[in-house]
């Protein structure tokens, strides 16, 4: 499959224990449909639910994130755009719902040709998030389906990444060009962004297919692999209808309870810190 040694160090997962609160985790995959909006929106929830401040930040100028929490990213005055290219504060688009999400907008897609000219374009993302560092234990970015200058940003500033993959073979093919991607921006922007976890998502565990996929993931990249494995459930379809987590939407549902177990391996024992 040629996925056996794309990994440029050990394959286990970054941990939280010990780990300086205030992190950057990027959700990467320039593969779209794999659960990257469902997975940044829902893992925020848990964590909220775990005592822990979070900011989301919505990259994607799709804007699937801002519209799961019933924003319409066509109406929104300002947007993660006027951060990036007119470095407008940050505080200035984030708004305040089941978690404190910066917004996307429509004029995101004209971000990447706006910041192609611009001095340290690639750290745009990373100078935005520094005055409100300190007042959030973790900062979720969703970022679109490609690998281009806006994610790029978001690896840039993040101290990690986690992968959404769906459990199928064309999908962790993908995997190769991320990892190439991750290796271009340690050598060059962050050399101490680290894959915290690779999460199977759309899992049926009915059919072979996905529970082959599972293997070939720990096959190649052993302890990256998260335990939880995402299943496949309209819960996740009907949520952002309502502009809701899942979590709130359906809180005793098995597709909450997967989040839940998600988080608690994300967050690896850290406990929330006291603010000011």
């Amino acid at each position: 499959m040629g996925l056996s040694g794309i990994l440029s160090r050990s394959s286990k997962r970054a941990s939280s224990q010990g780990a300086k609160l205030g992190q950057v985790i990027a959700l990467a995959n320039q593969k779209g449909g794999v659960a990257k909006t469902t997975t940044t929106l829902n893992l925020a929830v848990a964590f909220q639910e775990q005592g822990f401040n979070v900011l989301g930040v919505d990259l994607d100028p799709q804007g699937n994130l801002t519209m799961s929490q019933g924003m319409d990213p066509d109406t929104v005055d300002r947007s993660m755009f006027d951060v990036l290219v007119h470095s407008l504060p940050i505080d200035e688009v984030i708004h305040r719902t089941e978690i404190d999400l910066a917004v996307s907008s429509i004029d995101l897609a004209g971000a990447e040709l706006a910041l192609s000219s611009m001095i340290g374009r690639e750290r745009a993302l990373q100078k935005a998030l520094l005055p409100v560092r300190s007042r959030y234990d973790y900062v979720l970015v969703d970022t679109p389906p490609s690998l281009g200058l806006l994610t790029i940003n978001a690896l840039t500033a993040s101290d990690s990444v986690i992968v959404p993959v769906q459990c199928e073979y064309l999908s962790l093919r993908g995997l190769v060009q991320l990892e190439n991607t991750l290796s271009m921006i340690r050598e060059n922007l962050n050399p101490t962004v680290e894959i915290r976890g690779i999460l199977p998502t759309m899992y049926d565990g009915r059919t072979l297919h996905s529970k082959e996929a599972v293997e070939m993931l720990k096959e190649n990249f052993g302890e990256l692999v998260f335990d939880t494995r995402i299943r496949k459930t309209v819960r996740y379809a009907e949520a952002p209808v309502q502009g809701s987590s899942v979590l709130k939407y359906d809180p005793s549902g098995t597709a909450a309870e997967a989040y839940r177990e998600l988080a608690k391996e994300v967050l690896d024992g850290a406990t929330p810190r006291e603010h000011a």
